[in-house]
């Protein structure tokens, strides 16, 4: 019976600390400043591709839940509104932006092959690609 709980107890705590080591590795690859370089706008039946884009807008992720953004807002590219600044959620892979619009008021992101790809909310599909500077 000892044995067993010992065993238990050292299986949650493996089991807690590689969950843990995923998280930090995810921070860490996630913070720091991207380069917005590439936007995807499909016309609606999945046909579009990411295109090359110049631009000098840069979003930097910091350790404490933080996200700002410097040459463009964080609302999506057809809004008027110039927030820069929000809130991000790793584990919800969400970006908080206070947008007035609800459906932009959100962002979702993922890491895919050292990019980082932002996801706004479109009929069409919109997406804006980054690439890390720092």
């Amino acid at each position: 019976m000892k044995k067993t709980i010992i065993l238990l107890t050292f299986i949650g705590i493996l089991i807690s600390c590689s969950t843990d080591e995923n998280n930090n590795s995810e921070t860490t690859e996630l913070i720091g400043q991207w380069k917005l370089i590439e936007q995807l706008a499909d016309p609606g039946d999945g046909s579009g591709t990411f295109q090359s884009i110049d631009s000098q807008k840069v979003i930097k992720f910091f350790k404490n839940e933080v996200i700002t953004s410097e040459n463009g807002s964080l609302c999506q590219p057809y809004s008027d509104e110039q927030i820069s600044s929000g809130t991000y959620s790793l584990s919800e892979k969400r970006i908080i932006t206070n947008c007035q619009n609800a459906n932009i008021a959100a962002i979702g992101f993922e890491i895919k092959d050292n990019y980082l790809l932002l996801h706004f909310a479109s009929n069409e599909g919109f997406s804006q690609k980054f690439e890390k500077i720092k």
